[in-house]
């Protein structure tokens, strides 16, 4: 799912092509993605693009008169910029918003479609959206803590929650917390004082870091490249491979749909974290510490 550093480079992007331009005309490929019926889209065709804005993981298309059209692209949705003169695909979008100078697709290919646009009028109809979350690029530590221990949580749920947090989801919090060197299951309100401020400071670091990194990748093109796994990731999506840090291989706790990744030197004091599948066949044989994993595996 596009998070914080994702978001932020699509709105730039978008702000240099299509801020201050009238939509000509809104399609919807597939009638599921529009999750509103009033006002109607048609109420949009010829207004005016003021702004985007970002709330949470949505991208909210603040157009003139105070009409906004919110964009939750889910794990799959991404945009896509056609550039006037170039062909549109003829499948995987859902949408397309036309302006002058070329067309903006929303397309999402997976079996399950769960992208969706919303649009409302007026701003107190736009805070419906909004789940409350901090935003931790502009958070003091003291209001990080305050959100941190509003409720006793493993840090990876906390900082995942986005009435706690903004536009953390599971890529990022796993470099945020190896970047802190803290373990994905500490208790939020077990924490010390050192620990949260090292953990605020993890968070702007790693988003800081990894919106120049998407902004230089990208260049003057609209991002392309949108996605959870990159290899220049310290932990995220890389299971077995080396920790860049202290070189121990990195380990995963598997769950639902999704995975967790950590360094075992790095942020649990060599101990391995239990895999809820695997421990539970395992029961008393799942090795608690690195030395018992390597020993295992020799």
């Amino acid at each position: 799912m596009p998070e914080y550093p994702d978001i932020m480079v699509y709105i730039e992007s978008l702000q240099r092509l299509v801020r201050g331009q009238a939509v000509a005309c809104i399609r919807i490929a597939h009638p599921f993605v529009l999750r509103t019926v009033e006002p109607s889209l048609a109420a949009l065709h010829g207004r005016v693009l003021r702004d985007l804005e970002r709330m949470g993981k949505r991208i909210v298309f603040a157009f003139d008169e105070d009409y906004f059209l919110v964009l939750h692209l889910m794990i799959s949705g991404r945009l896509q910029w056609i550039a006037q003169g170039r062909k549109i695909p003829g499948k995987g979008w859902l949408a397309a918003f036309d302006f002058q100078n070329g067309t903006l697709l929303l397309t999402e290919f997976s079996s399950q479609k769960r992208a969706s646009l919303h649009l409302v009028h007026g701003r107190e109809a736009l805070q419906a959206f909004d789940r409350g979350g901090l935003d931790v690029m502009t958070a003091t530590v003291a209001e990080f803590q305050a959100a941190l221990q509003k409720e006793n949580h493993t840090l990876k749920r906390a900082l995942t929650d986005p009435h706690l947090f903004s536009g953390i989801g599971n890529a990022y919090s796993d470099e945020i917390l190896h970047r802190a060197q803290l373990s994905p299951f500490l208790l939020t309100r077990n924490l010390s004082n050192q620990q949260i401020a090292r953990l605020a400071e993890a968070s702007k670091a790693v988003f800081t870091e990894w919106v120049e990194r998407l902004r230089a990748e990208a260049g003057e093109a609209f991002p392309s490249r949108v996605t959870a796994f990159h290899e220049a990731m310290a932990v995220h999506g890389r299971f077995g491979k080396p920790c860049p840090v202290c070189g121990t291989a990195v380990q995963r706790v598997r769950y639902a749909n999704s995975e967790m990744n950590y360094c075992l030197r790095c942020q649990t004091e060599n101990r391995l974290l239990a895999d809820r599948a695997l421990s539970r066949l395992l029961k008393d044989d799942w090795p608690r510490t690195l030395e018992e994993l390597e020993e295992r595996k020799r």
